[in-house]
Order: C-alpha cells, then sequence, then structure tokens
C-alpha cells in the first residue's frame, strides 16, 4: 500500500502566489509559440548596473564563495547604515540590520519573529499576496482593512486606531504600496506614525519601491517621523527594485537590536546565509554611482505617464476607474463595468478572475486579478516593460473591452 503524506494544516490552505501562477500561465502559452503581453511579474526589466555585476565577479574572484554569517556580513550591515544616513538622516547601528535572502523573506523573518497564535496583524488592502500568507503561516490573524479607490488606495489614521484591539501585535504599511502604487504624503504618514505611538503598536514599513516615485509625490521613510516613532519602526527594503537586482535575493531588515537578533536566530536555522556574491555585489550598489536608479526612475515615470494616459481614454470608453499611482510600477483598475457583458470573442465574465483568465485567452494580455489582492472587482498591470510592449497590449485590451 502506497504511503499517503499528510500535509501540515498550514499548507493544506496555503495558496500559490498568485503573481507567480498569474506568470506561469502566461509562460505556458508562450511554450506554445504565441506573443503574449505580459505584465503580470513586478520587476524591472533593465539589466543589472554594468559597476554592480563587475564588483560581483570581484567577490567571486577573490575567493568570497563560503558562508558568511548568518545575518550577513559587517561591510554590508554597515553599507546599510550609510545608506539610511545619507538618504534620511536616520542613523543606525550594524546590529540593527539583517540581511536576507530578498525583502519577502525579510517579512517573513518579522512576522514569524514577533506574532503566533492569538495575535492580530493589521493589514490595508489592496495589499501583496504574500502578507496575509506569512501572517497565517505563524498562526496568527490578518485583520484586513479595506481602503477605496476614491482615497488613493491609502489608511487613514481612524482606520488604524479602529481596527486596534488588545490582540494587535503589528501593523504592516506597504509604501509606495503594491499592487495600488499608492504613495503616502508625509502627512497621511505622520497621522499614521501618531497612532503607532499613542496605541504602541509596532508598524512593518515595507519600503522596497521608495526609489520609485513619480511626479510631485515625496517619499518619507516611516522612522523620520521621531525618535518615539523610530523605536516602533521595523523597516524592510532592499535592492530588487531600485538597483534592478530582484534575482540576486537581497534584502534587509532595520528594528530593535532583541528583534533583530531574533530574526537572525531564526535565519541562522532556516537558510545559513545570504548568498555572499549578491552581498558584495549590494555594496557596490548601495555605494557606488547612483546614476542608474535615477535613469531606471525617469524611464519608469515616461512609461507611467503613457499608461495613465491610455486608462484615462478607457475610463471615458468603458467606465475602467483607476487611482493614479504615485510611485512603483503598477495601475490598479477597476474593470466591474465590464462583468456581465460580452467582451472580446463573445465572452461574458463576471469576477476579475475570470476577467484575466478570459483576456488571456482571447487576447493574449496576461494581467493578475486582484481577487489575489484583497479587492475583488480589480486588475493589476505592472508596466515594468517598454513602451512598445505597452502600446501593443493595452491596444488588445481596448479591442477586448470593446467586445
Amino acid at each position: 500500500m502506497p504511503l499517503e503524506y499528510r500535509l501540515s494544516p498550514a499548507c493544506q490552505t496555503l495558496k500559490p502566489s498568485a503573481t507567480i501562477a498569474a506568470a506561469a500561465k502566461a509562460k505556458e502559452l508562450k511554450s506554445k509559440g504565441i506573443k503574449v503581453y505580459d505584465f503580470t511579474l513586478g520587476e524591472p526589466d533593465f539589466n543589472t548596473p554594468q559597476h554592480i555585476r563587475e564588483a560581483a565577479v570581484a567577490a567571486m574572484d577573490a575567493g568570497h564563495t563560503h558562508y558568511t554569517a548568518s545575518g550577513g556580513i559587517l561591510e554590508l550591515k554597515q553599507a546599510v547604515c550609510r545608506l539610511y544616513e545619507r538618504d534620511y538622516g536616520l542613523k543606525f547601528a550594524p546590529n540593527q540590520v539583517l540581511i536576507s535572502n530578498g525583502a519577502k523573506h525579510s517579512i517573513h523573518n518579522v512576522i514569524t519573529s514577533l506574532c503566533g497564535p492569538g495575535d492580530e496583524v493589521i493589514i490595508p488592502t489592496p495589499y501583496w499576496v504574500s502578507y496575509s500568507a506569512l501572517v497565517e503561516l505563524t498562526g496568527a490573524t490578518a485583520v484586513l482593512v479595506p481602503t477605496t479607490e476614491a482615497s488613493g488606495f491609502t489608511l487613514s489614521a481612524e482606520q488604524f486606531a479602529a481596527a486596534i484591539t488588545p490582540r494587535t501585535k503589528l501593523m504592516m504599511l506597504n509604501n509606495p504600496c503594491n499592487p495600488t502604487g499608492a504613495a503616502y504624503t508625509p502627512a497621511q504618514l505622520e497621522a499614521l506614525a501618531k497612532v503607532a505611538v499613542e496605541k504602541n503598536i509596532p508598524v512593518l514599513s515595507d519600503e522596497i519601491y521608495e526609489k520609485l516615485i513619480y511626479g510631485d509625490t515625496q517619499f518619507r521613510c516611516f522612522a523620520t517621523f521621531g525618535s518615539e516613532v523610530a523605536e516602533r519602526t521595523i523597516i524592510v527594503s532592499g535592492v530588487s527594485k531600485a538597483y534592478a537586482m530582484t534575482g540576486w535575493r537581497i534584502g534587509w531588515t532595520i528594528g530593535p537590536v532583541d528583534v533583530i537578533k531574533a530574526m537572525d536566530n531564526l535565519q541562522s536555522q532556516e537558510t545559513s546565509n545570504p548568498c555572499s556574491i549578491s552581498q558584495y555585489a549590494s555594496i557596490a550598489a548601495i555605494d557606488g554611482p547612483q546614476e542608474s536608479v535615477e535613469a531606471m526612475r525617469v524611464e519608469f515615470e515616461k512609461r507611467r505617464d503613457y499608461v495613465v494616459g491610455r486608462f484615462n481614454e478607457m475610463r471615458s470608453k468603458f467606465g475602467v476607474t483607476f487611482a493614479e499611482p504615485g510611485g512603483a510600477f503598477y495601475v490598479f483598475f477597476n474593470v466591474e463595468k465590464s462583468f456581465g457583458k460580452k467582451l472580446g470573442g463573445g465572452r461574458v465574465v463576471n469576477n476579475a478572475t475570470d476577467f484575466c483568465t478570459a483576456l488571456l485567452e482571447e487576447a493574449h494580455v496576461a494581467l493578475v486579478t486582484g481577487d489575489a489582492f484583497g479587492a475583488p472587482g480589480y486588475v493589476r498591470l505592472s508596466f515594468a516593460t517598454s513602451i512598445e510592449l505597452l502600446q501593443a497590449g493595452l491596444d488588445r485590451l481596448e479591442a477586448f473591452l470593446a467586445g
């Protein structure tokens, strides 16, 4: 008799990442020779800048190909400290920094180190697909607080305060936000920070898109609103988005020494250490020339402006609505006006997931359903690709909406 494996309760309910699943569907069509306009994954389409690649080669040639300290090499921690003093005027010590295998791993470390059964974690919605899954893996409860398109998908201080209970252990804030592109104003952040101090609630501030800011939007690191706020802030960021280094898998956490120590203990049991070569390359990214960061941001802003213009046209034609993104590289738009109507290929859809499936099968345009982000009726498009591909893909989207 074959052995029947019984999965753990956590893994029985765990779903795959919706963004990765959507990309996999697009790849399946591509493997059949079909041209797919893929706007699913959130990663820069630029190659990692040359000086960073050269630093990786130099690190290998120097023999930095062995285990490092579990929480990262001291030189990279020091570079991260220099970055926050240079960019935000914040002074941190290396023992307040943990280097991990990407920002997602950093977030996992924070939640696992702080949360357990009976705890609650406040998450504004729409939210990045992994937030609630990582919370639930610890046995804690994700408290989802809806934001609206009218508010620009930002959480108000009043909403934050109302969601707090005696079991609240943490609030997770993503600024700028994936999937909406929402970027909080300094005034909005300060209002949230006051609640965090008054109610004594730690804030995990996921700032991975901090360098991708557009128009008149101003980014503020959450820890810059005074010492009491900094004491309650756990910063997560990394090199993936700003330096086009998604595959290098280097993220970091900055927080209280005791929390960082607990996370380091956890990481030492899970992964031993982040990639040694990537760590040395990340030092070159942080300390080296920053012109490439601005050059990529400028290009992303051109794409953002183009996509926003196209969606403004679709707003009047098809009733598509959205909040203009102030950061990251996403447009999150509402397609509810299309439900129950004949779309391209004669397809009738009744929810955002069906919309994305039909759009991929009929028009070969790949997007991610808002159902995965806690926002039924919405769809996410990543504009981290060329304007030529965006133009062709949006032409197909318009034709699909026209029926």
